[in-house]
């Protein structure tokens, strides 16, 4: 079973991949924790990193999860370059639920966040020359039960972009806001939304106090509709998964 957290479907694609390669079933986790997993031998968690750190709806969502202990556990982190704490978050919490951990890796992928400050994601797709390369290598480690960690140590930048002092004064860079002017109520920022933190009052979306910072809104809005820290995002910086569409976003 591969779990996952997706925002522009870069962790979206990267399980599908895996599952498909080793037979396995793809689910999200905001579903995840509606199942019984306890059956399953192997477990996959494929979510990206964000602010150096495991996104806040990873770490609520694993506590819920029914996981067998002896189930073989891998992490795969799609990330714009740093894994930062991502990994070491959620094997601290793997290991309050009786889990180890037997692998871990990153793959390197175009940043989604980076319109956040004022970048293009779009111009970081060099990142998928050996992307394909690497991903195979991954699968064949996983296929073969490789009990390896790779950047699962913890690390002081993580740590320190944890602290709610920081985060009070940098999250807002990241969090989304929709402009009700350019806003015409198609819905789209609400169904993407992997938080259901996006809802439709009156024809327009507003968003909540549930943010995890994915930008799942801020990407797949048509009408540009969805700003960053009071700014707007334009055409050209919205980014997605080039293997993934609006109805792969939707229909997970």
């Amino acid at each position: 079973m591969i779990l996952y957290f997706s925002g522009t479907g870069n962790s979206l694609a990267i399980s599908r991949y895996i599952a498909e390669k080793l037979n396995e079933t793809v689910m999200p986790l905001s579903q995840a924790v509606h199942h019984d997993l306890s059956q399953e031998r192997r477990i996959g968690l494929v979510y990206p990193s964000y602010w150096f750190n495991a996104p806040r709806a990873v770490t609520e969502l694993l506590p819920r999860l029914q996981l067998p202990k002896e189930a073989y556990v891998f992490i795969v982190i799609p990330c714009g370059a740093q894994a930062g704490n991502s990994i070491h978050t959620v094997q601290k919490l793997l290991s309050d639920k009786g889990l180890k951990l037997a692998y871990s890796q990153k793959i390197r992928v175009p940043d989604n966040s980076a319109v956040g400050f004022g970048r293009n994601p779009n111009q970081q797709v060099w990142k998928f020359e050996k992307y394909a390369e690497r991903l195979e290598r991954i699968v064949e480690e996983i296929a073969a039960g490789t009990q390896s960690l790779h950047y699962a140590w913890w690390g002081p930048i993580g740590a320190l972009c944890a602290r709610p002092g920081v985060q009070r004064r940098t999250l807002p860079m990241l969090t989304p806001a929709v402009n009700t002017d350019l806003c015409v109520g198609c819905g789209i920022c609400a169904n993407v939304c992997p938080q259901d933190n996006i809802a439709l009052t009156d024809g327009k979306a507003r968003c909540g106090d549930n943010c995890t910072q994915c930008l799942a809104c801020v990407h797949f809005c048509p009408h540009l509709a969805v700003e960053i820290n009071g700014k707007a995002v334009k055409q050209e910086f919205r980014y997605h998964h080039p293997d993934i569409k609006l109805a792969d976003m939707v229909l997970r």
